[in-house]
């Protein structure tokens, strides 16, 4: 047995939820800290009888105290486990995405039992974010991991940046920052090949990590069913439900976004797999162009929004939000069109979203005919026993106008 860490004491509602498999434990339902324990270093939670319930990294500042990493007390955090976890994310990746593994986010936080620790790959390029004082601490160590986790598997990975401007640093009394880790002068800028399609990523200037990887299934089931169709796809970003339809044989494709430097890389993108002639690349707001729309106009509208919501207080606004482009959608649909909808915000939960689009279709007049309901692509993996790693939601209907 190791030596023991500095122990936390806990409430036995924290208890609880630590029992149920919850790996965040918040500071309320924290009785007691050991006057030894450091911000940033291990502790073992206990209850009031001294119950083991599992170690993780301590934050002194944050409202989530510690972030659960292992539930075996004889389990040293040292280098040599987080070497094992990576180890073990990178071969759960080789086996869900073993042809998208140059484009694929590898380490997943929480769902990996990283917490605090995302790493996405694009070609050469690795981009990573910390989200914790514990791991902050240790990033070093981190990147050395895993880059060696990679080279071992006989990956070709050369570049490490580092995209740590987000919000919750600051709750960690951490700084926001971006750059790379230690080369300089390095061209952001990737191609990388995402199921037969060509796509340019930009990883300083691109969204989250360069590139929204979590969409990638869904994109094929996009891809699959739009041959001959006339196909919209809204909010477009850099195209990529765009491209997918045109490269599944859409007869025309228009993709919109607010975003003109988005759309100039939705087109650099169309231009790189032939595909240009069949799409059109159209700047607006897109509750604003859905109303200059014509019914019958498009056989296959995507609606892929950015996240309405990033909080529970705003819930109830991003409700009429998605409620008003999924009502417009399927009015717009010709009789039989297909409709490809999702939400990408775990605030938007899935009950309330189903909710909505039941609404939208009665008062838009149709029914809504299922053909499939997936979430994120499997590289960005679901833990049961933390919610927050469930956020996207995606849903493809069939419009059947009401008789």
């Amino acid at each position: 047995m190791r030596e023991r860490y500095p122990e936390i004491v806990i409430s036995a509602e924290g208890v609880s939820w630590q029992k149920k498999g919850q790996m965040w434990l918040y500071r309320n339902n924290v009785l007691h800290v050991s006057e030894e324990l450091q911000n940033g270093m291990p502790a073992d939670v206990v209850g009031e009888d001294g119950e083991y319930l599992g170690t993780g990294l301590y934050s002194q500042k944050s409202h989530i105290t510690v972030r659960i990493l292992s539930r075996n007390r004889d389990e040293d955090i040292d280098t040599a486990f987080f070497i094992r976890r990576i180890r073990e994310a990178y071969e759960f990746r080789r086996s869900v995405e073993p042809e998208n593994m140059t484009n694929c986010r590898l380490i997943f936080g929480e769902a990996d039992l990283l917490p605090g620790l995302l790493a996405d790959r694009y070609n050469e390029f690795l981009v990573v974010q910390i989200s914790t004082y514990g791991m902050e601490m240790r990033k070093d160590a981190l990147y050395a991991g895993i880059m060696q986790v990679l080279q071992d598997a006989g990956e070709d990975v050369k570049y490490i940046y580092e995209k740590n401007d987000i919000a919750v640093r600051e709750k960690e009394g951490l700084t926001r920052y971006e750059g790379w880790y230690t080369q300089t002068d390095v061209p952001a800028e990737t191609v990388i090949n995402e199921n037969g399609l060509k796509i340019r990523v930009d990883i300083a200037g691109g969204q989250k990590t360069g590139y929204f990887l979590d969409q990638k299934s869904n994109r094929v089931l996009v891809r699959h069913l739009a041959k001959n169709k006339r196909v919209l796809d809204c909010f477009t970003h850099t195209g990529g439900f765009a491209l997918n339809a045109a490269y599944g044989g859409a007869a025309d494709v228009t993709a919109v976004d607010v975003s003109a430097g988005a759309l100039a890389k939705a087109a650099e993108n169309a231009e790189l797999n032939g595909l240009s002639e069949r799409m059109h690349f159209v700047q607006a707001d897109v509750f604003a162009y859905l109303e200059t729309c014509t019914q019958g106009q498009y056989d296959l509208i995507i609606l892929d929004p950015p996240a309405f919501t990033k909080s529970r207080r705003t819930v109830d606004h991003a409700y009429r939000g998605y409620k008003t482009i999924n009502k417009r959608a399927m009015e717009l649909l010709k009789n039989y069109g297909y409709l490809a909808t999702c939400s990408c915000s775990r605030f938007m939960e899935t009950e309330n979203f189903e909710r909505m689009l039941r609404e939208a279709a009665s008062e838009a007049g149709v029914y809504l005919q299922q053909i499939s309901v997936t979430q994120q692509n499997g590289d960005h993996p679901i833990l049961w026993t933390m919610a927050e790693t469930s956020y996207l939601k995606f849903y493809m209907f069939r419009i059947i106008p009401v008789k």
